[in-house]
């Protein structure tokens, strides 16, 4: 039985909510359609949404682990009980380092702002009544106080702002890619789309889906792009495969290995 069969049976027998299927208590995914005639990739926004009121942000980085060399974010998934695992950011030459600000409890990974990124998710609050994750712009005033209120933050490149606007141009350049977004409920989305756009284009077609898409972050591009899906008895890992005048071939789908992720698993009672 082919991979795509075993795959399309499994989707079948999952609980589902208006087209979402649980991977976990709070942790649904759904794919979109996003481009009909794709010149490489399924076409398709596969879609992880997950109410932190009920599923935990996490992070899994080299700079902490025991041994500290990059993994392929199916294992990061493995090796950490998460339902679901995507990019935490685009990292340095050491192999280790984001390349945005990121914290992880008392841990740095990288302890300098970025000048040139704009967007910082953050959770774990450490005050009562505080939204479980938030996914702020740096360009707001509050941004920094806010950031501190958190056990965790990471900072990346923004594609959205505020309440849905593409902050992008048109560049002439398309690649895979992952990205993690907040809803207007405040929920998590963690986001992987093979198929290559210009990410002026890909946040439009991802603004119209039906997914309240307020906020957005690029987590990474081409091959290094990576999503990770594990449910009782199933799991799934998805590549990227395309960068403009860089790789434009998609036969490679084995995930690259990389430094640091962001995961969610099932809340402790």
């Amino acid at each position: 039985m082919s991979a795509a069969l075993l795959f399309a049976l499994w989707l079948g027998a999952q609980p589902q909510v208006e087209g979402w299927r649980g991977l976990a208590p709070g942790v649904e995914y759904k794919t979109f359609v996003v481009e009909k005639d794709p010149k490489e990739g399924d076409g398709l926004a596969h879609v992880v949404r997950i109410d932190t009121s009920k599923a935990t942000l996490d992070f899994a980085l080299a700079s902490e682990a025991k041994s500290p060399e990059p993994r392929r974010c199916g294992e990061w998934a493995d090796q950490n009980g998460f339902a679901a695992a995507i990019n935490a950011g685009m990292y340095m030459t050491d192999l280790k380092t984001n390349v945005g600000y990121l914290r992880h409890g008392q841990h740095e990974n990288n302890g300098h702002w970025n000048t040139s990124y704009q967007s910082v998710l953050v959770f774990g609050p450490k005050e009562k009544g505080l939204p479980q994750a938030k996914l702020l712009d740096k360009d707001t005033k509050d941004f920094e106080a806010t950031a501190k209120k958190y056990e965790n933050a990471v900072q990346n490149l923004r594609l959205v702002k505020g309440e849905g606007e593409n902050v992008w141009k048109p560049n002439g350049r398309e690649w895979s890619e992952s990205l993690v977004g907040v809803d207007g409920q405040g929920r998590v989305l963690f986001i992987f789309v093979r198929t290559p756009f210009e990410m002026v284009e890909l946040n439009k077609r991802l603004l119209a889906l039906p997914l309240g898409l307020e906020r957005a972050m690029h987590v990474e591009g081409g091959p290094e792009a990576s999503l990770s899906l594990r449910a009782k008895g199933f799991s799934l890992d998805l590549s990227g495969g395309y960068v403009s005048s860089f790789l434009e071939r998609g036969d490679d789908a084995r995930q690259w290995r990389i430094p640091n992720v962001i995961g969610v698993r099932a809340r402790s009672p």
